[in-house]
Protein backbone atom coordinates (compact mmCIF):
# COMPACT_ATOMS: atom_id res chain seq x y z
CA UNK A 1 0.00 0.00 0.00
CA UNK A 2 1.26 3.52 -0.44
CA UNK A 3 1.59 5.89 2.42
CA UNK A 4 -0.75 8.76 2.61
CA UNK A 5 1.55 11.54 3.81
CA UNK A 6 -1.23 14.29 4.58
CA UNK A 7 -2.56 11.52 7.10
CA UNK A 8 0.77 10.90 8.62
CA UNK A 9 1.10 13.97 9.44
CA UNK A 10 -2.56 14.29 10.77
CA UNK A 11 -1.31 11.40 12.77
CA UNK A 12 1.76 12.37 13.68
CA UNK A 13 0.40 15.64 14.97
CA UNK A 14 -2.04 13.87 17.52
CA UNK A 15 0.95 12.06 19.00
CA UNK A 16 2.96 14.44 19.40
CA UNK A 17 0.39 16.64 21.39
CA UNK A 18 -1.95 13.48 22.77
CA UNK A 19 -5.37 15.15 22.17
CA UNK A 20 -7.31 15.37 18.98
CA UNK A 21 -8.66 19.11 19.47
CA UNK A 22 -5.46 20.66 20.53
CA UNK A 23 -4.29 18.96 17.39
CA UNK A 24 -6.76 20.20 15.11
CA UNK A 25 -6.18 23.55 16.17
CA UNK A 26 -2.71 23.26 15.47
CA UNK A 27 -3.22 21.67 11.43
CA UNK A 28 -6.14 24.07 11.32
CA UNK A 29 -9.01 21.60 10.78
CA UNK A 30 -12.08 20.55 12.58
CA UNK A 31 -11.68 18.01 14.99
CA UNK A 32 -14.19 15.60 13.56
CA UNK A 33 -12.45 15.56 9.98
CA UNK A 34 -9.15 14.79 12.03
CA UNK A 35 -11.18 11.99 13.71
CA UNK A 36 -12.42 10.85 10.38
CA UNK A 37 -8.90 10.97 8.71
CA UNK A 38 -7.04 9.12 11.31
CA UNK A 39 -9.96 6.51 11.75
CA UNK A 40 -9.46 6.27 7.85
CA UNK A 41 -5.68 5.90 8.26
CA UNK A 42 -5.70 2.48 10.81
CA UNK A 43 -8.11 0.93 8.17
CA UNK A 44 -6.01 1.61 5.95
CA UNK A 45 -2.91 0.54 7.63
CA UNK A 46 -5.10 -2.37 9.14
CA UNK A 47 -4.32 -1.65 12.77
CA UNK A 48 -4.57 0.63 15.65
CA UNK A 49 -2.62 3.51 16.30
CA UNK A 50 -4.71 5.17 19.30
CA UNK A 51 -6.21 4.18 22.56
CA UNK A 52 -8.72 6.72 23.29
CA UNK A 53 -10.49 6.84 26.40
CA UNK A 54 -13.18 10.10 27.64
CA UNK A 55 -9.99 11.47 29.51
CA UNK A 56 -7.06 10.28 27.25
CA UNK A 57 -5.16 9.54 23.95
CA UNK A 58 -2.62 6.98 24.58
CA UNK A 59 -0.33 5.48 21.50
CA UNK A 60 -0.75 1.88 20.74
CA UNK A 61 2.41 -0.66 20.28
CA UNK A 62 2.10 0.05 16.67
CA UNK A 63 1.37 3.58 17.47
CA UNK A 64 4.27 4.27 19.39
CA UNK A 65 6.63 2.80 16.53
CA UNK A 66 5.25 4.56 13.27
CA UNK A 67 5.23 7.39 15.41
CA UNK A 68 8.88 6.94 15.87
CA UNK A 69 9.22 6.19 11.87
CA UNK A 70 6.91 9.41 11.17
CA UNK A 71 9.55 11.54 12.46
CA UNK A 72 12.31 10.28 9.68
CA UNK A 73 9.63 9.92 6.67
CA UNK A 74 8.52 13.80 7.50
CA UNK A 75 11.82 15.23 7.80
CA UNK A 76 12.86 13.34 4.68
CA UNK A 77 10.22 14.52 2.75
CA UNK A 78 10.71 17.77 3.88
CA UNK A 79 14.22 18.00 2.81
CA UNK A 80 13.66 16.33 -0.74
CA UNK A 81 11.03 19.39 -1.35
CA UNK A 82 13.61 21.97 0.15
CA UNK A 83 16.57 20.44 -2.07
CA UNK A 84 13.59 20.63 -5.37
CA UNK A 85 13.12 24.59 -4.69
CA UNK A 86 16.87 25.23 -4.31
CA UNK A 87 17.52 23.29 -7.69
CA UNK A 88 14.54 25.31 -8.94
CA UNK A 89 15.91 28.53 -7.84
CA UNK A 90 19.78 27.92 -8.13
CA UNK A 91 21.00 27.69 -4.63
CA UNK A 92 23.78 25.83 -3.74
CA UNK A 93 22.87 24.29 0.07
CA UNK A 94 25.26 21.75 2.47
CA UNK A 95 23.34 20.63 5.41
CA UNK A 96 25.52 19.58 8.31
CA UNK A 97 24.29 17.26 10.71
CA UNK A 98 25.62 17.48 14.56
CA UNK A 99 25.69 15.95 17.75
CA UNK A 100 24.24 17.78 21.24
CA UNK A 101 27.42 19.43 22.94
CA UNK A 102 29.80 19.42 19.23
CA UNK A 103 29.95 22.87 18.17
CA UNK A 104 30.49 22.65 13.77
CA UNK A 105 30.45 26.78 14.17
CA UNK A 106 33.91 27.54 13.47
CA UNK A 107 33.75 25.36 10.76
CA UNK A 108 31.15 26.62 9.18
CA UNK A 109 32.70 30.51 9.72
CA UNK A 110 35.74 29.25 7.64
CA UNK A 111 33.97 27.41 5.16
CA UNK A 112 31.32 30.63 3.93
CA UNK A 113 34.84 32.81 3.94
CA UNK A 114 35.91 30.69 1.01
CA UNK A 115 32.43 29.92 -0.52
CA UNK A 116 30.45 32.95 0.64
CA UNK A 117 27.23 31.84 -2.06
CA UNK A 118 26.48 28.74 -0.53
CA UNK A 119 23.59 28.50 1.72
CA UNK A 120 24.48 26.34 5.52
CA UNK A 121 21.98 24.86 7.35
CA UNK A 122 22.19 22.86 10.33
CA UNK A 123 20.02 20.51 12.62
CA UNK A 124 20.70 18.41 15.77
CA UNK A 125 20.62 14.91 15.85
CA UNK A 126 19.60 12.52 18.53
CA UNK A 127 22.34 10.49 19.97
CA UNK A 128 20.38 6.87 19.72
CA UNK A 129 20.09 7.65 15.75
CA UNK A 130 23.22 10.22 14.69
CA UNK A 131 23.66 8.63 11.10
CA UNK A 132 19.75 8.78 10.38
CA UNK A 133 20.04 12.34 8.38
CA UNK A 134 22.57 10.98 6.48
CA UNK A 135 20.42 8.08 5.75
CA UNK A 136 17.12 9.99 4.91
CA UNK A 137 18.49 12.46 2.88
CA UNK A 138 18.67 15.56 5.70
CA UNK A 139 21.56 16.09 5.57
CA UNK A 140 24.88 15.92 3.60
CA UNK A 141 27.57 15.78 6.60
CA UNK A 142 27.54 15.16 10.25
CA UNK A 143 29.80 16.09 13.04
CA UNK A 144 28.78 13.02 14.77
CA UNK A 145 30.11 10.68 18.07
CA UNK A 146 30.93 7.17 17.85
CA UNK A 147 29.52 4.72 18.06
CA UNK A 148 26.75 4.65 15.53
CA UNK A 149 26.02 2.28 12.16
CA UNK A 150 29.32 3.52 9.61
CA UNK A 151 27.64 1.22 6.60
CA UNK A 152 28.28 2.77 3.71
CA UNK A 153 29.59 6.18 5.16
CA UNK A 154 33.12 7.51 5.04
CA UNK A 155 34.52 8.42 8.64
CA UNK A 156 37.04 11.30 9.22
CA UNK A 157 38.16 11.36 12.87
CA UNK A 158 38.15 14.20 14.33
CA UNK A 159 39.19 13.87 18.35
CA UNK A 160 38.26 12.52 21.25
CA UNK A 161 35.54 13.73 24.33
CA UNK A 162 35.81 12.48 27.93
CA UNK A 163 32.77 11.11 29.80
CA UNK A 164 32.13 12.96 33.17
CA UNK A 165 29.73 11.40 35.97
CA UNK A 166 26.81 13.91 36.38
CA UNK A 167 24.69 14.03 39.64
CA UNK A 168 22.85 16.61 41.94
CA UNK A 169 25.18 18.67 43.69
CA UNK A 170 23.69 16.98 47.05
CA UNK A 171 25.27 13.96 46.01
CA UNK A 172 27.28 12.34 48.40
CA UNK A 173 30.34 12.15 45.61
CA UNK A 174 29.76 15.50 44.25
CA UNK A 175 32.81 16.96 46.09
CA UNK A 176 35.51 14.66 44.45
CA UNK A 177 37.70 16.09 41.82
CA UNK A 178 37.32 13.09 40.23
CA UNK A 179 36.01 9.35 39.91
CA UNK A 180 36.78 6.05 38.97
CA UNK A 181 34.29 3.33 37.52
CA UNK A 182 35.00 1.47 41.03
CA UNK A 183 33.86 4.48 42.85
CA UNK A 184 30.30 4.35 40.62
CA UNK A 185 30.08 0.55 40.94
CA UNK A 186 27.36 0.81 44.11
CA UNK A 187 25.57 3.77 42.87
CA UNK A 188 22.32 4.14 40.97
CA UNK A 189 23.25 4.68 37.25
CA UNK A 190 20.50 6.34 34.66
CA UNK A 191 20.76 3.47 32.56
CA UNK A 192 20.42 4.30 28.92
CA UNK A 193 19.15 0.82 27.38
CA UNK A 194 16.79 0.45 30.26
CA UNK A 195 15.42 4.34 30.26
CA UNK A 196 15.64 6.09 26.89
CA UNK A 197 15.25 9.70 27.30
CA UNK A 198 13.83 11.67 24.66
CA UNK A 199 16.00 14.46 25.32
CA UNK A 200 19.11 15.77 27.61
CA UNK A 201 16.97 18.39 29.22
CA UNK A 202 14.62 15.22 30.70
CA UNK A 203 17.82 13.37 30.84
CA UNK A 204 19.10 15.88 33.03
CA UNK A 205 16.19 16.75 34.77
CA UNK A 206 15.78 13.00 36.15
CA UNK A 207 19.53 13.25 36.92
CA UNK A 208 18.48 16.47 39.36
CA UNK A 209 15.60 14.29 40.60
CA UNK A 210 17.48 11.38 42.17
CA UNK A 211 16.68 9.06 39.34
CA UNK A 212 20.32 8.10 39.35
CA UNK A 213 24.15 9.26 37.86
CA UNK A 214 24.39 9.38 34.43
CA UNK A 215 27.51 9.30 32.12
CA UNK A 216 27.53 11.94 29.46
CA UNK A 217 30.20 13.72 27.27
CA UNK A 218 32.27 16.55 28.42
CA UNK A 219 31.07 18.75 25.63
CA UNK A 220 27.65 18.17 26.68
CA UNK A 221 27.69 18.66 30.39
CA UNK A 222 29.58 21.87 29.05
CA UNK A 223 26.58 22.93 27.01
CA UNK A 224 23.82 21.99 29.18
CA UNK A 225 25.29 23.01 32.37
CA UNK A 226 23.52 24.32 35.84
CA UNK A 227 23.49 25.26 39.02
CA UNK A 228 21.89 22.07 40.60
CA UNK A 229 24.19 19.34 38.81
CA UNK A 230 28.02 18.67 38.36
CA UNK A 231 30.01 16.66 36.51
CA UNK A 232 33.16 14.89 37.36
CA UNK A 233 35.82 13.22 35.04
CA UNK A 234 36.37 9.89 35.59
CA UNK A 235 39.85 9.05 35.00
CA UNK A 236 39.33 5.56 33.48
CA UNK A 237 35.90 5.67 31.87
CA UNK A 238 36.92 5.00 27.62
CA UNK A 239 36.73 8.18 25.90
CA UNK A 240 33.97 8.82 23.23
CA UNK A 241 35.47 9.12 19.48
CA UNK A 242 34.20 12.18 17.57
CA UNK A 243 34.12 12.22 13.59
CA UNK A 244 33.06 14.13 10.49
CA UNK A 245 31.03 11.15 8.15
CA UNK A 246 29.57 11.62 4.98
CA UNK A 247 28.31 9.37 2.27
CA UNK A 248 31.12 6.95 0.70
CA UNK A 249 29.76 7.61 -2.64
CA UNK A 250 29.54 10.96 -2.56
CA UNK A 251 32.35 13.04 -4.13
CA UNK A 252 30.96 15.91 -5.31
CA UNK A 253 33.59 19.12 -4.81
CA UNK A 254 31.67 20.81 -2.32
CA UNK A 255 31.52 18.35 -0.10
CA UNK A 256 35.06 17.67 -0.31
CA UNK A 257 36.35 21.16 0.48
CA UNK A 258 33.73 21.50 3.13
CA UNK A 259 34.98 17.94 4.75
CA UNK A 260 39.12 19.27 4.37
CA UNK A 261 38.25 22.91 5.74
CA UNK A 262 36.17 21.38 8.80
CA UNK A 263 38.44 19.11 9.92
CA UNK A 264 41.01 20.97 9.74
CA UNK A 265 39.17 23.57 11.86
CA UNK A 266 37.27 21.12 14.17
CA UNK A 267 41.01 19.08 14.59
CA UNK A 268 42.26 22.65 16.13
CA UNK A 269 39.29 23.50 18.40
CA UNK A 270 40.54 22.71 22.37
CA UNK A 271 39.17 20.23 23.97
Amino acid sequence: MDLDLRKLRYFATVAEHRHFARAAERLYIAQPVLSRQIKAFEQELDCTLFVRTTRSVELTPAGRQLYEESKGILAAVDAAVRRVHDADLGVQRLVIAFSAGLHVSEAIRAFSAQYPDVETDIIPVRWWEQAAPLRDGRAQIGYLRKPFDETGLRIIPIGHDPRVACMPVTHHLAGRPELTTDDLEAERMLDAPIRRTSSLEEKFELIASGHGIGFVPLSVARSYSRPDLVSIPVTDAPDIETCLAVHADRHEKLLRDFLDIATTALRAEPS
